[in-house]
């Protein structure tokens, strides 16, 4: 199925700025079943646009307005060709364990492994990991499913209840929260179980 998207975001400042530098991460990616035909990115005041490829494999653009400007407008349109992901196996083999740990051996994914500031483990996370039963067993795949629908179940959505600079604790504590504190969990009960494990913010 081909998209075309076209996204804007405009700046509108109070008074007169002086410059604007940015970086945008914007463009969509060309792997798996997704295919990005065509992009062009346009600014309003209108400057020159560079690139370069992020550490993740996302491609930066980045400009520098050296002018007095009052706002700023950034256009980005694309053509993307979407095909339709092959379902998930019900379950992997009994060698996923292993082919995960040698996948992770060399070090490449240890910044989706280690703790970090909201996905950092504590006492309440290690009690919710014994009451799950949060074990190696099975394969990744089906501890990740059951872990996805165990927090899930066990905690209310309920916004307002956590803030977004909330450790996990408080939902933890709470039995409640939104979906950042869900995912902060999720991770945080992944990478325990050794499985590479990162947040993605974006829409």
């Amino acid at each position: 199925m081909y998209y075309t998207i076209r996204h804007i975001t405009r700046f509108r400042y109070s008074a007169p700025i002086n410059e604007s530098m940015m970086e945008v991460r914007i463009q969509p990616r060309s792997e798996g079943n997704q295919r990005c035909l065509d992009f062009h990115l346009y600014t309003s005041p209108r400057t020159h646009i560079s690139s370069y490829r992020g550490e993740f494999g996302n491609r930066v653009h980045y400009f520098d307005i050296p002018n007095s400007h009052s706002h700023l407008t950034i256009t980005a349109e694309a053509q993307v060709d979407v095909i339709a992901p092959p379902p998930l196996p019900k379950e992997l083999s009994e060698q996923a364990w292993d082919e995960l740990d040698a996948l992770t051996a060399n070090g490449e994914y240890w910044d989706s492994l280690m703790p970090s500031h909201f996905a950092h483990p504590s006492e309440l996370l290690y009690e919710l990991a014994d009451e799950l039963d949060v074990l190696r067993r099975a394969d990744p795949l089906t501890i990740l499913r059951e872990l996805n629908s165990a927090i899930y179940k066990t905690f209310d959505y309920s916004p307002r209840t956590t803030r977004v600079d909330s450790p996990i604790d408080e939902a933890l504590q709470l039995r409640q929260g939104v979906c950042q504190d869900y995912a902060h969990i999720m991770i945080t009960l992944a990478r325990h179980l050794q499985i590479p494990c990162r947040y993605i913010s974006g829409y």
